[in-house]
């Protein structure tokens, strides 16, 4: 026993890990001990005298690193949800560690050299081992495994530097997020907003001991609240903060920092014989070249762009009409959509929230369409602890009875939270390891309520909560032999294809009936309203589709910089105005959904070279959608398949065949061009 209850296995239920036993100062001496037994386990296998085989090589490796994975599936975990200040200066800390210990794995030669003596006869083995040894022979030369012991050296002080400024792009951009949050003091400021924002917003300023209120930044550039302030001051005010966010000098300025992970991605990448770091990262994922990437971006960018244009034009229109002004811009965007809709659908999303309960979206709608086309059941456990009192864990079974493992969603925003929303996974259903339940983590940004008062979404936050869930559905039915190849285990521009498709059952009419519900009087939303807004779903998709290509043009742009290309940039928004022009992306009134300053994504994330993964996912997505609408929509056969064919197979086959398994074909692109109106 090492009395470190990060270590020990965990005695409660699908191995939730025991968070009320879990002191800061656990995590340096659990992360010490696993990467020490990590190492010596590793080396067996690199000086196992015996021939190479499948067994004592690829998935002795495979298995080498549990304590690892547990150990750092907890801390990161924590980082990211309540990253406190002993946390973020632990993390900053381990960041170089890591990366030395990946290093100390990835570049070990005799270890290598066995992979390759088992990927040499990969074609004796059966599918599923044949697999995995493709994917580690990728994933080693990839790292570098190949290289000449000078070059190996250099890529260590490369993967060294590149953790440590990483890790400071994420902590500048929470501690300035935190920063500019928009503090208001006159209550005539607030109109528009609604007695629930309001409540939160005060909550917010008590919290940090403010008067008046305090209006937190969501990681995006377009803030919610921006659609329904009324005052152009305050809604410019908000706009501007966002932009702002580490770039406007001082400690938490990342514009420094990125220059220099752009450079040395692009030095790591000559170092490996790619020509740009896209060109590494592509050649992991399904799109495998960044050619494919641009072919696509390139296709859609023009016929975005053109929509967004339109959209800017009735909505300048619109604006003069309420107004009497001809200054629209960018920061009244919003807004001003909202008044369009309203002319058009006679809609106001804003008027949806009292219907957008979080609890009964969570049971009426999310937990309720799982258990339709999947036969789950959702049983809440206040007697479990998490990592934090906001967090809510439930006990999820399969319609026999049988556990499948623990869903915890925690939803709030806090100063401690980075922004955005993802899934974790803590515990993944695994043979080898003898582990038939998953542990799976939601985390939202939504402004917490005074206590006692309801939490009301947005429909943007009730798509993202099914999103999130999605993944996390994915994590709690992959069920494979070998840890790598757990969960959502996938390529980047895959794993985003089932949350997307989760999506659909938000608006899908008997989910929304039964979950769109009246705060105060319980009663359902009224049908004509659920129909206008099933009409007006692809208002707006220019404004929607040409921010996100935006970011993605970006982050491309960025990342094929060859390292002479990179030295040469010095001046950040410089680079982004011109990238943005050569793609014809460059609208005054739709700046990209992230600028590069916060672009976490992919300059503290792991979608650097990637973010295109959304559209390239959404191509599998609107397709499945058009499946499951040809064969009878939200049913147990429909579920069961998916379930069987993609969901539950994890990363342990090529996702593409998985895909061609449930479809029958390929993909066709029609369904999002006309989801996107790009048609």
């Amino acid at each position: 026993m090492t009395g470190n209850p990060l270590l020990e296995p965990s005695p409660l239920p699908a191995g939730l890990p025991p968070f009320a036993a879990i002191r800061d100062e656990d995590y340096e001496p659990a992360f010490e001990r696993a990467m020490s037994e990590h190492l010596v386990r590793v080396a067996r296998v690199a000086e196992d005298p015996a021939a190479p085989t499948f067994e004592n090589t690829i998935e002795a490796l495979d298995l080498a690193g549990e304590a690892m994975q547990r150990v750092a599936a907890v801390f990161f975990l924590v980082s990211a949800a309540d990253g406190r200040p002993a946390i973020r200066d632990l993390e900053a800390r381990m960041a170089p560690r890591l990366a030395a210990h990946a290093d100390a794995i990835h570049l070990n030669g005799r270890l290598f050299a066995r992979i390759e003596a088992v990927h040499d006869v990969r074609d004796r083995l059966e599918p599923v081992a044949r697999h995995l040894t493709e994917r580690y022979r990728r994933e080693f030369v990839l790292a570098g495994a190949a290289l000449e012991p000078a070059a190996k050296d250099e890529l260590r002080t490369v993967n060294e530097r590149l953790s440590e400024l990483t890790t400071s792009f994420d902590q500048n951009l929470v501690a300035d997020t935190n920063d500019l949050a928009l503090h208001l003091t006159d209550e005539r400021e607030l109109d528009g907003l609604d007695r629930d924002e309001i409540a939160a917003m005060t909550a917010a300023a008590v919290e940090r001991g403010l008067d008046g209120w305090l209006l937190p930044l969501v990681l995006p550039t377009r803030q919610p609240a921006i659609a329904r302030l009324a005052r152009a001051d305050v809604r410019a005010r908000l706009h501007a903060a966002s932009l702002a966010r580490a770039s406007r000098g001082g400690q938490h300025d990342n514009r420094a920092v990125l220059l220099e992970i752009v450079r040395l991605r692009a030095r790591r990448a000559r170092l490996l014989g790619f020509p740009n770091h896209a060109a590494v990262v592509l050649a992991d994922e399904t799109a495998e070249t960044p050619e494919a990437v641009s072919g696509m971006l390139d296709h859609l960018a023009p016929a975005a762009a053109r929509n967004a244009r339109e959209e800017g034009a009735a909505l300048a229109a619109r604006f003069r009409e309420v107004t009497g002004s001809d200054g629209f811009s960018a920061a009244d965007w919003a807004w001003t959509a909202e008044q369009e809709r309203r002319a058009r659908f006679d809609l106001d999303t804003g008027e949806l929230r009292p219907y957008l309960e979080a609890d009964r979206v969570l049971r009426d709608g999310m937990f309720a369409a799982a258990s339709r086309l999947y036969g789950l059941r959702f049983a809440e456990r206040t007697d479990l602890a998490a990592y934090h009192p906001d967090v809510r864990v439930f006990a999820v079974s399969e319609e026999s009875g049988r556990p499948l493992g623990l869903y915890l969603l925690d939803l709030y925003t806090r100063d401690t939270k980075r922004g955005g929303a993802w899934m974790q996974s803590l515990v993944d259903r695994v043979e080898l390891l003898g582990q038939d339940q998953a542990v799976v983590v939601n985390n939202l940004n939504v402004p917490k309520p005074p206590r006692g008062e309801p939490t009301l979404l947005t429909l943007d936050s009730t798509e993202t909560l099914f999103h999130e869930f999605g993944h996390a559905l994915h994590g709690l039915f992959a069920a494979t032999r070998h840890p790598s190849t757990a969960g959502t285990s996938v390529p980047r521009d895959f794993v985003e294809f089932p949350s997307q498709v989760n999506e659909m059952w938000v608006l899908w009419p008997d989910i929304l009936a039964s979950y769109a519900r009246h705060v105060d009087t319980g009663e359902p939303m009224p049908g004509d309203v659920a129909e206008r807004l099933r009409a007006s779903r692809a208002f707006g998709e220019g404004f929607a589709t040409t921010e996100y290509l935006a970011a993605a043009v970006l982050d491309q742009a960025w990342h094929r910089l060859s390292v002479e290309e990179a030295d040469a940039v010095t001046d950040v928004a410089a680079f982004e105005r011109d990238a943005l022009a050569a793609a014809g992306l460059d609208l005054p009134g739709v700046p990209p959904r992230y600028s590069s300053a916060y672009f976490a994504h992919v300059f503290a994330g792991g979608y650097s070279a990637a973010y295109y993964a959304y559209i390239w996912s959404e191509v599998l997505d609107a397709d499945t959608v058009a499946w499951f609408e040809e064969h009878g929509g939200l049913t147990r056969a429909n579920g069961d398949r998916f379930r069987r064919l993609v969901l539950g197979v994890g990363g342990s086959k090529d996702p593409l065949d998985a895909y061609r398994d449930f479809r029958g074909r390929d993909a066709a692109i029609e369904p999002l061009l006309a989801r996107r109106g790009l048609s």
